[in-house]
């Protein structure tokens, strides 16, 4: 059988919406503390909320598979996600409940591997479509390679990140949920395609943008690469900290304003 076994299920009803989970959270007394919440960047380095509060405060709102900060200045429109693990299925479900919540913008920051070799550790690239070799979006969308990302939100992540003094590109990004499984094959086609990162969520924020009709952008910090078919680490992590900084830092603005 192929997958989903169900090809035309993205046009059909679901028996569970993020929204029943939204209302059995409230009628718990478990919701975060958002009033008004209109954008929320999904962090996967969890710690830079509480390393970076000196510099942008934030207070903690809740809990939700991880860590809801508020961002203080924005009054709960702006909340940051973190501690949630990763991959395209949970950022998928956050997008939604967060989106049945209110929020209008989401953006993605995660580390991935370089395909092109001019990328070293520590770029940053904004996605501004992915590669559909994930599951998730296969349940949201009709078959396809691509899924695009919001255009305002991309050009406005690369304007606050340019703005910050850090050098940074957009290109496609290769979501895949398998990887130990990125093979020769792949990596050289991709490569041939222009396709720039690897990375496990973006297709599925992508694909809830698509379908609830909320703007989302990713970015990935390139962690390691690819590009030479061989696995290739830095020796040092120093550029790729202060990338993650930057793009915190430069989500954040991009979601309140």
């Amino acid at each position: 059988m192929g997958f989903p076994q169900f090809p035309e299920k993205f046009a059909k009803p679901a028996v569970l919406n993020a929204q029943d989970i939204v209302d059995y959270r409230r009628r718990l007394g478990r919701m975060p503390d958002l009033p008004g919440l209109e954008g929320v960047l999904l962090c996967l380095e969890r710690g830079l909320p509480r390393k970076l509060r000196w510099k942008i405060p934030v207070r903690q709102a809740g809990s939700m598979n991880g860590e809801v900060y508020a961002l203080k200045k924005s009054h709960g429109r702006v909340a940051v996600m973190t501690g949630f693990g990763g991959g395209a299925p949970i950022v998928a479900e956050l997008a939604e409940e967060f989106v049945a919540m209110g929020a209008k913008k989401l953006i993605l920051m995660t580390w991935g591997g370089a395909l092109q070799p001019e990328l070293q550790a520590g770029d940053i690239v904004v996605c501004d479509r992915a590669l559909r070799d994930d599951g998730t979006s296969q349940h949201y969308l009709p078959p396809g390679k691509y899924v695009q990302a919001g255009p305002e939100l991309v050009e406005g992540l690369m304007i606050s990140i340019q703005k910050r003094g850090a050098a940074c590109t957009t290109g496609t990004t290769w979501t895949t949920d398998a990887p130990y499984r990125e093979t020769v094959e792949e990596v050289c086609q991709y490569q041939a395609e222009g396709v720039k990162t690897v990375e496990m969520e973006s297709a599925g924020l992508f694909a809830i943008g698509a379908v609830r009709g909320v703007q989302t952008a990713s970015v990935v910090v390139v962690m390691d690469s690819l590009a030479t078919l061989h696995w290739q680490v830095p020796e040092r992590l120093d550029p790729i900290s202060r990338s993650l900084e930057v793009v915190y830092a430069a989500a954040l603005e991009a979601l309140a304003g």
